[in-house]
């Protein structure tokens, strides 16, 4: 059975409804369900995602124009299981609507006519030594973990499966990824098995994703509706276990803009955006409207696809943590462990063991591999770094601290 709805939209349809639900029924005994979306993507953008009778199935945003739901397997971006008989929901996300009508066609299948499609494959490569193996001066009981709180698969808008991702973390020397795909959690089943199989942790994450801001959910904790208030968010994420993330706050469309009265715990203070200018100040302005000894700063490539440029780990974030499991990872970061570097050499060649590092330990800052560099706190004291090892006593300024080389690039970071 093949249910059709042909539909005129507009910018009045978003204005009233952002998230539009198209009704679609699933008899008792459904195999099996595939949904297709057509309408012109030169002239506007639909995301796409899918609602059962007993809550949410999924997610694609823009990046695909179909999806198939089974018992046993899914399009990546949705969740497999029994389909519940009664009304489900093709959701549209009416994320840019042109001053004309635009055209927008959503076919049903029940059951599905299509196959659900097959991740690649990586193959297992043992890659160059993890940043694990740098050996770094930690608090008593912990070790300092290199990796990345910001990365996509096929499950939304990368291009890479979750296999190509880890090997591709592995090859950049890192211990750790958040997986961190759109308003979804269809690749949190995937995570333990992958990241076995090359030997590097896979964090679970949900980037919370909206037209007014986006925040990395982490944690095994179920999924964040974010068609709520954000001040939700933070409360669902908190009471939960997890830890939430406001993402590249400052950055071109996706900036934040949603009120809260209680903040994150983190906040992705370097993006990859930070890349495009190193000397940009833009960070330190919005840190001081809004960090402080609660708020974790943290890093994140936002990693989509080969061929842009970057790749995982640019930049690095350490975490201190006893050992380098999803839970601990997580917790380190909970408590403020990290620091971050540009986790790149002069010619982007991912490298954590040795870029720059400034870390916090106790109540001192140790300027690692920043001979030359000019240490700076969040109120501009500025102090040269002489040595390949250095140790400056953290009440000499205000944190957040950073290293800058001469050019006024910034190359690391500490809280």
């Amino acid at each position: 059975m093949t249910t059709v709805h042909r539909l005129r939209l507009t910018v009045d349809d978003q204005i009233a409804q952002r998230y539009l639900p198209v009704p679609f029924d699933v008899p008792a005994g459904t195999a099996s369900l595939e949904v297709r979306l057509a309408y012109d993507t030169s002239a506007g953008v639909i995301d796409l995602g899918c609602e059962g009778p007993d809550g949410w199935r999924g997610w694609s945003g823009g990046a695909r124009s179909r999806y198939v739901i089974t018992p046993d397997a899914a399009t990546p971006g949705y969740l497999p299981g029994p389909l519940e008989p009664g009304e489900w929901h093709v959701v549209l996300g009416l994320h840019q609507l042109p001053g004309p009508v635009l055209d927008v066609v959503v076919e049903v299948d029940v059951p599905a006519t299509g196959e659900v499609e097959i991740e690649p494959v990586a193959a297992v490569e043992q890659g160059p030594p993890r940043g694990c193996t740098r050996d770094l001066p930690a608090p008593d009981g912990l070790h300092w973990f290199a990796g990345d709180f910001h990365a996509h698969t096929r499950h939304s808008d990368g291009s890479e499966s979750i296999d190509q991702l880890a090997a591709r973390g592995v090859a950049a020397g890192l211990d750790f990824i958040a997986v961190t795909d759109h308003n979804t959690t269809s690749h949190h089943a995937h995570l333990p098995g992958v990241g076995g199989r090359h030997a590097i942790t896979l964090l679970p994450g949900q980037e919370v994703t909206t037209a007014r801001g986006h925040a990395n959910a982490f944690g095994d904790i179920g999924w964040i509706d974010f068609r709520r208030p954000a001040s939700e968010w933070v409360r669902e994420v908190d009471a939960r276990g997890g830890v939430l993330s406001v993402n590249h706050a400052v950055d071109g469309d996706c900036a934040w803009q949603h009120p809260l009265t209680t903040l994150p715990r983190a906040l992705e203070l370097w993006h990859i955006s930070w890349f495009r200018d190193l000397t940009s100040t833009f960070p330190w302005a919005f840190w001081q409207r809004w960090g402080g000894d609660a708020v974790v700063p943290i890093g994140g490539s936002d990693f989509h696809k080969p061929g842009g440029g970057w790749t995982l780990g640019t930049p690095t974030t350490w975490v201190a943590a006893v050992q380098n499991t999803p839970e601990v990872i997580l917790a380190g970061l909970a408590e403020g462990h990290t620091a971050i570097s540009v986790g790149v050499r002069p010619d982007a060649t991912p490298d954590p063991l040795h870029t720059p590092l400034l870390l916090r330990l106790a109540d001192e800052l140790l300027a690692i591999a920043a001979d030359g560099a000019v240490l700076v706190d969040i109120e501009g004291r500025r102090r040269r770094i002489s040595g390949p090892s250095v140790s400056v006593p953290a009440a000499w300024g205000t944190g957040p601290f950073h290293l800058e080389d001469a050019d006024r690039r910034v190359l690391a970071i500490c809280a």
